[in-house]
């Protein structure tokens, strides 16, 4: 891999790293945030008793625990950069009392496995963070098995997604932030419609498909919502850390202001929308 692309990988490992409590406070509302995604690319595999399946930047255990809990005689192993985050994803293994589970720190550019080795894979929200994503689709075909089915998720443009832009627009509006090198791992970095399908196919999988599933953010209060994005959002935070007190204030007054004005009855349930993409190999 290129010194470049290293660097983000270890930067990437490091933030994820850093932010795995907040995302272990926040781990029931973002759960349930996501989960209309995870039941689509779980309907797309459609995991099978017996099978071995692989869950991509598995994060704090979704949905490579739900898959587990569906299979008999089978078992999933989780994968993510970040250690801290799979060490949540362990614990939330033994609070449902889920065995046939496995977790591996590893880049998915370096993926550990053998070649035909899993069923399906699964991998919700991971590819905007990957530093080259032709090479994570390639690594995932590889170890997929003949006839075996893939889905991924990424989140579609940010016109769809108020619950981001929300704040991340507003500091972008208050602040002159450096523009992100192209190519850098971001939130909408996936967002053009049949990016994930071309890179699929030129990793060599077939029989692509690309569906729109539609979520909501139920934070009930601007307040949980403030809190949780600053808690969880590297971006926000990263951007944050910058500005003065001022600012800071500034910006958040004028999120406030912008989600109450979307939510004059005080009932925050944002939306969002996600792109699945599947494939077969």
């Amino acid at each position: 891999m290129e010194k470049q692309l290293e660097q983000i990988r270890e930067q990437q490992k490091e933030s994820w790293n850093k932010f795995s409590s907040g995302w272990k406070k926040w781990d029931d509302l973002t759960m349930d945030f996501l989960k209309p995604v995870g039941a689509e690319i779980i309907r797309s595999i459609s995991p099978e008793n017996g099978q071995v399946i692989l869950d991509v930047a598995g994060g704090t255990g979704e949905p490579g625990l739900t898959i587990a809990g569906m299979l008999n005689g089978g078992k999933v192993i989780i994968t993510d950069l970040s250690q801290d985050m799979l060490d949540i994803a362990r614990e939330n293994a033994d609070q449902k009392n889920i065995k046939n589970v496995e977790f591996k720190a590893c880049d998915v550019c370096e993926l550990p496995f053998a070649d035909n080795t899993f069923d399906a894979i699964s991998c919700r929200f991971g590819f905007m963070f990957f530093p080259d994503m032709l090479l994570a689709a390639k690594e995932m075909a590889r170890v997929l098995k003949p006839g075996g089915k893939i889905a991924t998720s990424v989140w579609n443009v940010p016109e769809k997604n108020f619950w981001i832009t929300a704040t991340m627009g507003t500091i972008n509006k208050n602040m002159e932030l450096p523009a992100p090198p192209p190519g850098a791992p971001g939130m909408f970095r996936c967002a053009k419609d049949g990016l994930i399908a071309d890179l699929f196919s030129q990793a060599g999988l077939k029989n692509i498909t690309q569906k729109e599933i539609t979520g909501k953010l139920n934070c009930q209060t601007t307040d949980t919502y403030w809190i949780m994005m600053t808690e969880i959002a590297a971006p926000i935070v990263a951007a944050l850390s910058k500005a003065d007190e001022a600012t800071k204030e500034k910006i958040k007054t004028e999120v406030y202001h912008a989600i109450d004005q979307r939510y004059p009855a005080g009932d925050v349930v944002m939306d969002s929308s996600a792109l699945v993409i599947y494939g077969e190999k």
